[in-house]
């Protein structure tokens, strides 16, 4: 079963850097709000092209996309900038999965 608040340490750790959830300006990384509905590197504002070519949009049906893009950007992403590395715990991915859900009205 996956932690929300575990999830919520984790994207302090490793995302917050770069990311927010919370509606408004982008950070480095593209605001996350909005992630589940929203095509990939589509984020309104957000210039960004390299994961616009896979075209999949966030949401149940996408969570193991999701799941392969945290464990490996940049296997996923290829070309992308984010300096995350990547998670190698699946119970971490699926946590941090559940936080964003929750965090950007998913």
């Amino acid at each position: 079963m996956s932690d929300v608040e575990e999830g919520k340490k984790i994207f302090v750790q490793k995302c917050v850097q770069c990311h927010t959830v919370k509606e408004g300006k982008h950070k480095t990384g593209s605001n996350l709000h909005g992630l589940f509905g929203q095509k990939t590197s589509q984020a309104p504002g957000f210039s960004c092209n390299t994961n616009k070519k896979k075209g999949i949009t966030g949401g149940e049906d996408t969570l193991m996309d999701c799941m392969v893009c945290l464990e490996n950007p940049k296997k996923y992403i290829p070309g992308t900038k984010m300096i995350f590395t990547g998670t190698k715990k699946k119970a971490e991915r699926a946590d941090l999965i559940a936080c964003l859900k929750k965090a950007t009205n998913g």
